[in-house]
C-alpha cells in the first residue's frame, strides 16, 4: 500500500513539472564552464554558453555567449549578447551586442549592432533592412545620379 502511495505522489509530481515547464517563458538554459557539447541544438528559449559548442545552435530566443565562453559554427537566433569567443556564421533576427572582452571571427548577418569598445569584430557583416519593402526603390533611386534634360524630357550629355 505504502508503495502505490508514493507512485501517485511521483506521478502527480511529474505531471506537474511536464506542464509548468513549457508554458515559462523566463526558462533559461545553460551550458556551464567545463562542458563541451558538438553537433546541433535547438531551443526554443533563451540558452546562457559558459561551455563549448561546436556545431550548430538554433534558438528561438536570445543566445548570451559568456565570458569563458566558445562557440565555433552557425547560430541562428533572435538577439545575441557576445561576451566570449564565436567563430562562425551568426543570424540574428533582431539586436547583436558584442561586449568589449567578445572575439568574433566570420561571417554576421543581423538587423541592430552594437559593439563596445575593446571587441575584436573581424567579420563581413550584412545588415538586414526591415524597410526594405517599403523604401526599396526609394533607396535606389536616391542613390542613382540625376540626369539633367533639356526642356524636352531628354538628357543632356
Amino acid at each position: 500500500m505504502f508503495g502505490s502511495k508514493k507512485t501517485e505522489v511521483a506521478n502527480t509530481t511529474t505531471t506537474s513539472v511536464k506542464t509548468t515547464a513549457p508554458e515559462s517563458t523566463n526558462a533559461l538554459n545553460s551550458l556551464v564552464k567545463g562542458t563541451t557539447v558538438e553537433g546541433t541544438i535547438t531551443s526554443e528559449s533563451d540558452i546562457r554558453v559558459d561551455g563549448i559548442i561546436k556545431g550548430v545552435l538554433t534558438c528561438n530566443a536570445k543566445v548570451i555567449i559568456g565570458p569563458t565562453g566558445f562557440i565555433e559554427g552557425e547560430v541562428r537566433c533572435q538577439n545575441a549578447v557576445i561576451e566570449g569567443k564565436f567563430f562562425g556564421k551568426l543570424r540574428v533576427n533582431e539586436l547583436l551586442s558584442i561586449k568589449e572582452t567578445a572575439e568574433v571571427v566570420g561571417d554576421v548577418t543581423t538587423d541592430k549592432l552594437l559593439v563596445q569598445p575593446g571587441a575584436v569584430f573581424n567579420v563581413t557583416c550584412k545588415m538586414k533592412d526591415s524597410t526594405a519593402n517599403n523604401n526599396g526603390q526609394a533607396k535606389k533611386q536616391a542613390q542613382q545620379p540625376e540626369l539633367e534634360t533639356n526642356g524636352n524630357g531628354q538628357s543632356k550629355k
